[in-house]
C-alpha cells in the first residue's frame, strides 16, 4: 500500500517505521494538515493515517480524502481525539494503545477492519452457577472487548441476589439503573432518551459502554418483574449495538406460587434475561466442585432456554486444581458427563484478575495482554464480531452516522509504534 501520514511528531517514527517494515511504501509525510489538501491528489496514495487532533484532523484533510479517493485511518489517543473523530464522521479510527498489526489491518482494509459489529441489537446473557465462577468478571470482559471493536454497547446487572457490575467498575450505585428503566416501562414511559438518562457509561476509547447497574439491595428483587425486565432489554435492542446481561445464578421458578400467575417471582429478572437473550454464554469454574456444579446446572438452564445457543466458558483454568493436561481433562470430562462441545477454556489470571478488582476497571484496561483476556478477546471476534463489507474507501459518515458511530465505522484498535 502506498501510504502517507500526517501524524504527530512523537508517534510518526514508529508508525512509519513499523509499516515500511510490514513491506508498505512512503509517498509522503506531513508536519500538519495545513499543505495536505493541496498535495494529495498528486501523490495519489492509497491510505493516509492522520493523528486526530485539531492540528492534524481537519474538514479540509477530509475534503481533500473524498475527492481524492484516499482512504483515511485516524489514531486515536484519547477521548478527545475520539470525539473529534466522531464529530467528523471518521469511521477508520485506530487506537495508540493497541498492537501494530491491527492498525496494519486496518490500513489494508485487511480482517480487523472488515469486522464490524452487527448492528442487530444483539442480546447475550452472562449466566453461572452457583459458587461465584466468575461470571461478572466474564461479563464485563465481554462487553469491554465488544465496546474495543467499535461497537456500542450496555452492559445489564440483572442480578437480584448479589448484584456487582456497579462495584467492579467503580460506579454508584444509589440509583440502579435497570430499576429505573423498568419502573419507566411499568409506565409506558421508558424511551431511549430515559435510557441514555438512567444509563451509566464507562470511558473507553472506541465505541460506547454504558451501564445499566443493579439493585443496590436484594430486597428489591420486585422491581423487576419478567415482564419489565424483557421490556427494557427489547427497548435496548433500539438502543445500542449488543446487549450484555450479567444475569443471576438461581434458576429456580417458585413453584409454591406457579398456581398464582399474578405473583412475583423472586428469579424473574434472571430467567428474563435468558429468555430474551440471542445467545447465553454458560460461565463454569475449572476445578472439581466448579465442573460438578456446572455441569448439573447446566441441564437446567437447557430447561430455561430452549434452542437458544449456549456456549460454555470454564474459567480459570489451571493444573493445580485439575492436574497434568488440565484443558484436556476438561474437554473430556464436559463431553462425556455434559454432553458439552467446544468450550472456551480462559486460563487462570489472578494477578489480573486482582488489579482489575483494585483499580475498579475490566481487565482488558488493566493488563490488555492477559492470556484470560486474550481468550475471551478470541471469544468475542469469533462468535460475537460478525464479518461484513468494508466500506467504500474514503467516504465519510453522514452526521447521523457519525452519532452511531458503530453502525457505519470500521473501528478497531492498534498500538501506534513511532518510526524515523
Amino acid at each position: 500500500m502506498r501510504i502517507a501520514f500526517a501524524v504527530d511528531r512523537g508517534l510518526e517514527d514508529a508508525v512509519i517505521g513499523a509499516l515500511v517494515e510490514r513491506g508498505h511504501d512512503l509517498v509522503a509525510r506531513f508536519a500538519d494538515g495545513d499543505d495536505l489538501p493541496l498535495l494529495l491528489a498528486p501523490l495519489a496514495p492509497d491510505v493516509l493515517v492522520v493523528s486526530a487532533d485539531r492540528e492534524h484532523l481537519t474538514r479540509a484533510v477530509l475534503a481533500a480524502c473524498d475527492d481524492a479517493g484516499v482512504r483515511l485511518v485516524a489514531l486515536l489517543d484519547g477521548e478527545s481525539s475520539r470525539r473529534l473523530a466522531v464529530s467528523l464522521g471518521v469511521y477508520d479510527v485506530v487506537s495508540v494503545d493497541a498492537p501494530i498489526d491491527d492498525l496494519d489491518d486496518v490500513v489494508v482494509g485487511g480482517s480487523v477492519s472488515a469486522r464490524t459489529v452487527a448492528r442487530s441489537g444483539g442480546i447475550v446473557a452472562v449466566w453461572g452457577p452457583s459458587g461465584a465462577p466468575g461470571r461478572t468478571t466474564v461479563a464485563i470482559t465481554i462487553a469491554h472487548e465488544l465496546a474495543r471493536s467499535g461497537a456500542t454497547v450496555v452492559l445489564v446487572d440483572a442480578d437480584t441476589v448479589g448484584s456487582s457490575v456497579a462495584a467492579s467498575l467503580g460506579m454508584l450505585d444509589e440509583a440502579p439503573g435497570l430499576a429505573a428503566a423498568c419502573r419507566l416501562v411499568g409506565q409506558d414511559a421508558l424511551t431511549t432518551d430515559e435510557l441514555e438518562r438512567v444509563g451509566r457509561d464507562h470511558p473507553v476509547d472506541v465505541g460506547r459502554l454504558a451501564v445499566l447497574t443493579g439493585i443496590s439491595r436484594s430486597s428489591r428483587w420486585p422491581e423487576l418483574s419478567a415482564d419489565r425486565v424483557t421490556r427494557t432489554l427489547e427497548l435496548c435492542r433500539t438502543w445500542v449495538d449488543h446487549v450484555v446481561i450479567d444475569a443471576g445464578f438461581s434458576l429456580e421458578d417458585d413453584e409454591g406460587l406457579s398456581s398464582d400467575l399474578f405473583a412475583p417471582r423472586r428469579n424473574a429478572a434472571t430467567i428474563a434475561a435468558l429468555r430474551a437473550a440471542d445467545r447465553v454464554v454458560a460461565v463454569g469454574a475449572a476445578d472439581p466442585v466448579g465442573v460438578t456444579r456446572f455441569i448439573r446446572a447446566a441441564a437446567d438452564l437447557r430447561e430455561v432456554v430452549g434452542d437458544t445457543r449456549v456456549d460454555t466458558v470454564m474459567n480459570r483454568v489451571r493444573s493445580s486444581t485439575i492436574g497434568v493436561g488440565a484443558g484436556h481433562q476438561l474437554v473430556t470430562t464436559l463431553r462425556r458427563f455434559g454432553g458439552i462441545e467446544d468450550p472456551v477454556l480462559v486460563p487462570n489470571d489472578a494477578k489480573t484478575a486482582d488489579a482489575a478488582v483494585l483499580e475498579a476497571r475490566p481487565m482488558g484496561e488493566v493488563s490488555p495482554r492477559s492470556a484470560a483476556v486474550a481468550e475471551i478477546r478470541r471469544y468475542v471476534r469469533a462468535h460475537l464480531v460478525v464479518a461484513s463489507e468494508p466500506n467504500p474507501g474514503g467516504r465519510r459518515a453522514t452526521r447521523k452516522e457519525a452519532a452511531r458511530p458503530s453502525r457505519r465505522r470500521r473501528v478497531a484498535r492498534s498500538a501506534v509504534e513511532r518510526s524515523a
